[in-house]
């Protein structure tokens, strides 16, 4: 409020202390006091008579000087003239200034104060305190403000008071500060401002009034407004596109409504792929399908704004959205096949793009991002992006010239596969057609690509899994037949020990001999392993208990440098397994982790289970969502580069020095894993480590093992005598193998029959007497073992058979009738455990 101007009102209070008129009184009383002591040592009465004349002269122009200082006729320069300047200009102040002092007492108020409080005396005027009183927001306002005086600190409230201070029937708006004022001696007194903000509030009120106008006429416009930020979250939906898509506008702009949530992913990803330079301003206008919260489609058409900074980064968009659903619009038929064609193109999984001759994308619909992705945009002063900037650099060549072709006129050209650049290593099938009718915008060229990388993906697993067949094919017929020359000589080394003491010159030669062979058929079971035709014996395994026993021959085979950790997870399924196998597998892994660490390093075994759900998420090529046990073995080592990765598996591949390793770890490891019904991948960095990880089947035992395993085991003892009565028929095709079982055999008692065939096998039967038991090979020519069984079965239903065989009983097993008993021997077997089999098979 301006100052009055009214004469009675007194201008200002000051009660403020004045020093310098102490000082005046203090010199005039010392010049008395002066005199008086002169006049006490003067004697004459004529002088002294002169003295009190003179001391009544200066004592009248001493009342003189201080009435004249006390009304302003006279002044002291300095420090006083500043203050005086200081006061007026705080006197005249348009903000209502109180000085309050520690005691309480007022010091000074101002002009503007006075007309505040209505005061025009000093027992009219009243303290901020006392000025404001009412409603407990105000007073709760002034408390903290006086609190602050107290303290001595700044504080500052707006107050709302209604009456206004000025009796106005409205309400007023007062900004009240206080903070501490020095004052001499140390002493700390409270300036209070007081200034009356009523009108400055009323234009805030004003604009905001108009602020909500405007954001109702945008709510309620018939187009749909929006802006989203470039993570996708929607900062912004006016009322009418929610209306359309059936959204709640509370959930927008507090991070619960994204672009997902109104757009398909492919359309989703055209509005963020959108790219610009600093500065840049780029409008797109779009053709597409929103979705309603219930999930149906809404036909628009869409102007997307976006605005790039100087560091190029995009901020939120404008978005314009305009409704073209029938009935919304004029010239309907135009606009609906418009809206069908939007349809189509957007939604199509063909990328389609038009390109200008230099390989600029000129448009593209939502296929085309998300085959190739955002174009990195080429340096300032040239056209923009083009399609060659995500091709593979080994492709770029000949997609530029077919391009170039087609914006010639040629339209025959056969469709070409490239490279697209980036993770997953994305492949694409390209056709390039010419336009005809070549626009403004400079299309020459309209390309359209498939995404071929699973296919890709799948044709090149289908052709590594041709191979590896083959391999695993040759691999097990080489098995074969040098399991049977091993198994000749492994029963003959044995006849020739049995007939020699260990004091005898030869009996080490013939050990040597033996020991050889059994080292070759480990050879043997390992391309076995690799083609999946060992022999398994699977039981039910807790892996946790297997690990915890292997870790200490584990610690042993990685040497000091290397150490070893070991993390179980909680609660882990069975799984079922070969036991023994699965040690195999494991330390060869670890083996091989250990040779990948010259330098020490760490290896690092973990177990987990794997939900079906997780095992989904995993996505991994070939696994079924299942349940599985994890068992990753991972190290610190060099690690492998993709092509060595490609090629791990197969049999004779190894990266280690010539005579270091065969190359069977890893095919054996794989066989094994296979033929257990799991599932190994590989994970490699170059430079950082290498990961396998197996994932087996989880184990749900059945009610017939859950009674299996609450019956008392019983230890089976081997038979101490070896020699049995019986006629027994040898069927075997390979001739020095059947010579020496048969030795074996009868030199036990028993009568043995010999056939190198099936056939034969039948003949025998027929010709000879009744028969105890059948020791028969599987694979053999004209008949196999399976099919002499169901020959046999036909005359002889109770006949007690024995199969022999390099491969696993499973790849036979199949062949049988269902519920067929029979007996296994694994070869190469030596001749003690061909004859305890024959005598337990005997005794049975």
């Amino acid at each position: 409020m301006a100052p009055t101007s009214e004469t009675s009102r007194t201008s200002a209070i000051d009660r403020s202390d004045r020093p310098g008129h102490v000082g005046l009184l203090l010199l005039l009383a010392g010049l008395l006091v002066g005199a008086a002591v002169g006049l006490s040592f003067l004697s004459n009465e004529r002088a002294q008579q002169i003295i009190l004349v003179l001391l009544a002269l200066l004592a009248m122009a001493g009342v003189f000087f201080l009435f004249a200082f006390a009304i302003g006729a006279v002044q002291f320069a300095g420090q006083g003239a500043r203050n005086d300047i200081t006061k007026a200009m705080v006197d005249t102040a348009p903000d209502g200034v109180l000085v309050v002092e520690d005691t309480g007492r007022v010091a000074y108020a101002n002009e503007s104060y006075l007309s505040l409080c209505g005061a025009e005396t000093l027992a009219d005027l009243r303290t901020v305190e006392r000025l404001f009183t009412g409603s407990p927001e105000v007073s709760e306002g002034i408390y903290r403000l006086a609190q602050a005086a107290r303290e001595g600190r700044f504080a500052m409230e707006e107050i709302r008071v209604a009456p206004g201070l000025d009796g106005s029937a409205g309400f007023g708006w007062y900004r009240v500060r206080v903070r501490p004022l020095p004052r001499p001696g140390g002493r700390i007194a409270a300036l209070w401002t007081v200034l009356d903000v009523t009108r400055e509030r009323e234009r805030q009120e004003n604009v905001f009034q108009e602020l909500q106008h405007a954001i109702d006429y945008l709510d309620h416009a018939p187009a749909g407004f929006l802006s989203i930020e470039p993570s996708g979250s929607i900062v912004y939906m006016n009322a009418t596109l929610a209306a359309w898509l059936d959204h709640d506008l509370a959930k927008v702009g507090s991070g619960g409504l994204s672009i997902h949530d109104v757009l398909p992913a492919n359309m989703a990803r055209m509005f963020t792929a959108i790219a610009g330079a600093p500065g840049d301003v780029r409008t797109e206008m779009l053709d597409l399908d929103m979705r309603r919260r219930g999930g149906q489609s809404l036909p628009v058409r869409v102007f997307h704004r976006v605005a790039f900074g100087q560091d190029g980064q995009p901020g939120a968009s404008r978005t314009l959205v305009l409704n073209r659903s029938p009935g919304e619009d004029v010239a309907e038929g135009q606009r609906a096949a418009e809206v069908r064609f939007a349809r189509f193109f957007n939604n199509t999984p063909v990328a389609i793009a038009t390109l200008s001759r230099s390989g600029r994308v000129l448009r593209s619909n939502a296929s085309f991002v998300r085959l190739f992705g955002t174009l990195p945009r080429t340096d300032a002063g040239t056209e923009g992006p083009t399609v060659y900037s995500v091709i593979t650099e080994r492709d770029r060549a000949v997609l530029e010239g077919a391009i170039v072709a087609t914006s010639d006129g040629r339209g025959d050209l056969a469709p070409l596969e490239v490279a697209i650049m980036g993770e997953g290593g994305r492949s694409a099938q390209v056709w390039v057609s010419p336009v005809n009718d070549t626009d403004a915008d400079g299309e020459t060229a309209i390309l359209y690509a498939l995404d071929i990388t699973h296919q890709r993906q799948v044709e090149q697993q289908l052709a590594q899994s041709q191979k590896m067949n083959a391999v695993g094919q040759l691999a097990g017929g080489v098995a074969h037949d040098f399991n049977n020359v091993l198994q000749a000589i492994i029963g003959y080394s044995d006849l020739l020990l049995a007939n020699h003491r260990p004091t005898d010159p030869a009996f080490q030669d013939i050990m040597q001999i033996k020991q050889n062979a059994n080292r070759a058929a480990s050879l043997v079971r390992q391309l076995l392993a690799f083609s999946r035709r060992q022999t398994l014996r699977p039981e039910v395994l807790h892996l946790g208990d297997v690990l915890s026993d292997l870790s200490m021959l584990l610690k042993r085979l990685l040497g000091e440098r290397v150490e070893l950790e070991v993390r179980h997870g909680r609660d882990l399924w069975p799984v079922k397994a070969d036991v023994n196998q699965f040690e195999q597998v494991v330390v060869n892994l670890a083996v091989n982790a250990r040779d990948a660490m010259p330098d020490g390093g760490r290896v690092t075994i973990r177990t987990a289970n794997v939900l079906a759900d997780e095992a989904a998420r995993l996505n991994l090529t070939g696994m079924p969502a299942a349940d599985y046990l994890l068992i990753e073995v991972s190290d610190t080592g060099t690690g492998m580069p993709a092509d060595v990765i490609d090629k791990i598996f197969e049999p004779f591949f190894t990266t280690k020095e010539v005579g270091k390793g065969t190359g069977l770890g890893l095919s054996t490891v794989f066989g094994i894993v296979k033929q257990s019904g799991g599932f190994i991948y590989v994970d490699s960095t170059v430079g950082k480590g290498t990961a396998f990880s197996i994932y087996l089947p989880r184990h749900v035992p059945t009610a017939e093992e859950i009674a299996e395993a609450a019956k008392p085991e019983v230890a089976k003892k081997p038979a101490a005598d070896l020699t049995g009565q019986g006629t027994i028929l040898l069927v075997e095709d390979e001739d020095p193998v059947r010579a020496v079982n048969a030795r074996a055999l009868t030199a036990r008692g028993y009568t043995v029959l010999e056939a190198a065939s099936g056939v034969e096998a039948l003949q025998v039967m027929e010709e000879s007497g009744p028969v105890d038991l059948v020791v028969s090979d599987v694979v053999m020519p004209e008949m196999d073992g399976p099919t002499l069984l169901r020959e046999l079965r036909k005359l002889h239903p109770n006949l007690k058979v024995v199969f022999v065989s390099g491969y696993a009983e499973d790849a036979f097993k199949k062949n049988l009738p269902d519920g067929e008993a029979f007996n296994f021997l694994p070869k190469p077997f030596s001749l003690k455990q061909l004859v305890e089999t024959v005598k337990q098979v005997m005794s049975a």
